[in-house]
């Protein structure tokens, strides 16, 4: 079973790179569909490409029909095979490192892919070691947008140093209440929910609120 759920993974991640290099090959398209077939998924475009000729399908349909087979199985790309979406995220740690030092957190934070979760993910090593992974890594796709992977990653460091020192931050200084990372108008911010809600700063910022 695990043999067999490998080679799927594999030739989703050939179809995918041949879909994203344009190269794609119809006879590994072919392949997959058959095998994603024999585990039961009947989808259309699984069952256009397993019943018609390879030969009679143009380059444009065959890569329709691929991008709608990734699809109907949720094929997720990792960092490894969409690596812009790790440099998404790292721009983003360099906007969070900037509030770190509000929390008195010196150094440059590292991202750190967490190869031994499923599926695989990301976190944040601080410059002492420190590992901040609370409540599950990041995922690839939730570095598709900026603003996304930003508020992301201020929720995750957020609840991490939450749950190793038990002491909240950030906190709003006119309501005293801790605030939280949220995205607002495609806006990574912290959040304070007194007087029915404001913007504290956007990430990045709270320097210039919290000194």
């Amino acid at each position: 079973m695990a043999e067999r759920e490998a080679h799927a993974e594999q030739l989703e991640r050939g179809v995918y790179l041949g879909l994203r290099e344009g190269n794609l090959d119809p006879q590994q398209v072919v392949a997959l569909a058959c095998e994603l077939l024999d585990w039961f998924h009947c989808t259309d475009a699984i069952l256009e490409v397993v019943e018609r000729n390879p030969a009679d399908v143009s380059p444009a349909e065959m890569t329709a029909l691929a991008r709608r087979i990734l699809d109907d199985v949720d094929f997720e790309p990792g960092f490894d095979l969409a690596p812009e979406r790790l440099e998404t995220l790292r721009a983003a740690l360099r906007v969070m490192a900037r509030d770190l030092t509000t929390r008195g957190i010196e150094g440059e934070p590292e991202i750190e892919v967490l190869e031994d979760w499923f599926p695989v993910g990301a976190g944040v090593r601080l410059a002492d070691g420190v590992r901040l992974n609370w409540g599950g890594p990041i995922l690839p796709n939730m570095c598709d947008d900026p603003a996304v992977a930003l508020t992301s990653l201020a929720v995750m460091t957020q609840e991490s140093l939450l749950e190793r020192t038990w002491r909240v931050w950030p906190v709003c200084p006119r309501h005293e209440l801790g605030v939280h990372g949220s995205e607002r108008n495609g806006t990574a911010v912290w959040w304070c929910a007194g007087e029915g809600g404001h913007v504290l700063a956007p990430v990045g910022e709270l320097s210039r609120v919290l000194g």
